[in-house]
């Protein structure tokens, strides 16, 4: 079944992941589906940050997706494809440079547009299914400046039809999909060549000290390699580097 049918449309959720876990728990969900939400009252970043979002001005979704034979310790491939797809529509959309900032947001030069964040089940060593959660800002025009972000229309100086950009994004989503089950050379490398900050000195926090480090890759266990004033590489994961707040 291809990724973005049906589409489970509803006005107001706490969270599109929260209801997409619970319609795959009572099994009313298979891989592919596509639950929309026009407004979030609890929506999450990563590191539990708080998502904002204008109500009916930006796209709110999870899409689950059941992949096969994804080993527990690889799971961050499925984060990988989603930045791509997300990356590849607003490219589309808006002028300016865009890349993936480690782990999975969607930058427009240096400011935030997109956000991704996934919950995985595993059973054993295998991942039995996983809940994508996208946040596009699409049309709203205020954010807080603390956020670094941006929005389609700041972007582009255009309104986007929300319907149309869920779509494209399903049939990009879907175009990786395949891309990755059927393990064809080269699509991780896009990653890579698309990591914000790749090869530039960077402020980071490392287990919460600053440090000057230069992003390099990020491997198929989601943890990023850097080199270090210095000389040194070595490969962090999320529960101890990130970037130094902008």
């Amino acid at each position: 079944m291809a990724i973005g049918h049906p589409v489970f449309a509803f006005d107001t959720l706490e969270s599109t992941n929260k209801t997409a876990a619970e319609l795959l728990s009572l099994s009313k969900v298979q891989h592919g589906a596509v639950i929309l939400a026009r407004a979030q009252t609890a929506g999450r970043g990563q590191r539990g940050r708080i998502w904002i979002a204008e109500p009916g001005a930006d796209l709110m979704m999870s899409v689950v997706l059941k992949p096969v034979c994804l080993r527990a310790e690889d799971q961050f491939m499925l984060g990988k494809l989603a930045a791509l797809a997300v990356a590849e529509v607003v490219r589309a959309l808006v002028p300016g440079e865009v890349r993936i900032k480690w782990p999975n947001d969607v930058l427009v030069e240096r400011r935030k547009i997109a956000g991704i964040l996934i919950k995985n089940e595993v059973v054993g060593e295998l991942v039995q299914s996983s809940i994508v959660g996208i946040g596009i800002n699409g049309n709203s025009t205020a954010f807080p400046e603390e956020l670094v972000a941006t929005s389609i229309q700041l972007a582009s100086g255009r309104m986007v039809e929300l319907e149309t950009l869920r779509e494209q994004l399903c049939q990009a989503l879907d175009r990786w999909w395949v891309r990755f089950e059927e393990r064809q050379p080269g699509w991780e490398a896009a990653y890579t060549e698309q990591l914000w900050a790749r090869g530039r000195w960077s402020e980071m926090l490392l287990d919460g000290l600053p440090i000057t480090a230069r992003p390099m890759d990020v491997d198929r266990h989601g943890r990023l390699f850097v080199e270090v004033e210095g000389g040194n590489v070595a490969a962090y994961g999320l529960d101890r580097l990130r970037f130094a707040p902008r």
